[in-house]
């Protein structure tokens, strides 16, 4: 019986003695892409304000007390719109003044130059003296002189007349009425009645660095297929979003600030919808340059380790990946520039990198950019 106990017991032994072979993982699944070069278009997103392509401001070139406000307040007007009209009774009297005038000149001159063609033919037959003729004749062209000053005259009380009706020198949306019926003006006057500003079309003055200016001209310069030499420039929303207008970087435009040093650039919007206002802060995304074969790879593959610097993983040909730390450069669209780091046929993870261990095998599919993906990394 005691030796019965011992062999089994030593059989027991010899078996837990063995030892247990191990499982292999199975490979993750992953989805992956090659990275790739492209020609891309940096840009700057700068500050900048809207501003009226064109302001007039309404004031009255006569006297005279504000009988009507012909305008609906933060409507559009066009150009030639009667906007106010002013008391024209005084300066209709001050034309009919004039208008008599004329006539009085007028009739003055007629007279004398009567006399003058009488004392003419009396002259030739020696009946006046040559003396009174020559005051027959001064007397004549100071009467035309008369007629010439009082139909000056009339033509500018005409005007004054005219002016009574004040209207929109530019086509435009004007602004709230500064001066209500009952109000008196002059000439003379400081303060508007209202403003016109058209914003069919609008400016967005925007600064920067002046030492970026030669990066712009050079990107001017090398594309031979900008005829007309515009520079296109989007312009944002406060939280990024594009507005649906067509902007241009006017070089014209450009200035100097002496006690900055940063260039102040106008770009000129078509704001059909009229969706910028003057006085709305906005942001240009302004080209600043091209950069030629760079190494791009999707916003979401990019990795961040506990001190904040960035790494991705890179698929090897033994199907096992690796942590790759590279050096980014600007974000264009939904893309990473990748200064340093990894080149151009490598292949990286982009979805599935949670699952991930320095040396783990992988089965790597094609991703393939979804439309929820791309709108988490804009």
């Amino acid at each position: 019986m005691i030796v019965t106990l011992t062999a089994v017991s030593a059989i027991t032994l010899a078996a837990c003695n063995k030892s247990t072979p191990e499982v292999a993982a199975p490979p993750v699944i992953v989805a992956a892409t090659t990275i790739q070069t492209a020609n891309v278009v940096l840009h700057d997103e700068l500050q900048g304000r809207v501003v009226a392509y064109r302001t007039a401001e309404i004031r009255p070139q006569v006297g005279g007390i504000v009988q009507k406000r012909l305008f609906q307040q933060g409507a559009e007007v066009r150009a030639g719109q009667q906007l106010f009209q002013i008391d024209a009774a005084p300066l209709k009297a001050e034309f009919d003044i004039a208008a008599a005038a004329l006539r009085r000149s007028e009739a003055v001159l007629e007279r004398a130059t009567l006399q003058s063609k009488r004392l003419q033919q009396m002259a030739e037959s020696d009946a006046v003296s040559r003396q009174v003729l020559d005051d027959a004749q001064s007397a004549t062209a100071q009467a035309a002189a008369d007629v010439a000053q009082a139909k000056a005259t009339l033509a500018r009380r005409r005007l004054d007349l005219d002016y009574a009706s004040i209207k929109a020198p530019i086509s435009g949306r004007i602004g709230q009425e500064l001066l209500t019926e009952g109000g008196l003006v002059t000439a003379s006057d400081v303060n508007p009645m209202a403003k016109i500003q058209q914003i069919d079309r609008v400016y967005v003055d925007v600064r920067k660095p002046a030492s970026k200016l030669s990066s712009m001209s050079y990107l001017l310069a090398k594309d031979k297929n900008n005829e007309a030499k515009e520079i296109p420039v989007q312009v944002l929303d406060a939280e990024g979003r594009p507005y649906p207008v067509n902007g241009t970087l006017l070089f014209s435009g450009v200035n100097v600030d002496a006690s900055s040093g940063e260039i102040v650039m106008r770009i000129e919007v078509d704001n059909r919808d009229r969706q910028l206002l003057p006085g709305m802060y906005v942001r240009a995304r302004v080209p600043q340059g091209t950069v030629t074969a760079s190494v791009l790879v999707p916003q979401q593959v990019v990795q961040r380790d506990s001190v904040g610097k960035a790494y991705l993983w890179v698929v090897e040909a033994s199907k096992k990946v690796t942590q790759k730390p590279i050096e980014l450069g600007a974000l264009v669209g939904s893309n990473y520039v990748v200064n340093n780091g990894i080149s151009a046929g490598q292949l990286i993870v982009v979805e599935g990198v949670e699952r991930l261990q320095p040396g783990s095998e992988v089965n790597a599919q094609q991703w393939k950019a979804t439309s929820a993906s791309a709108a988490r990394s804009k």
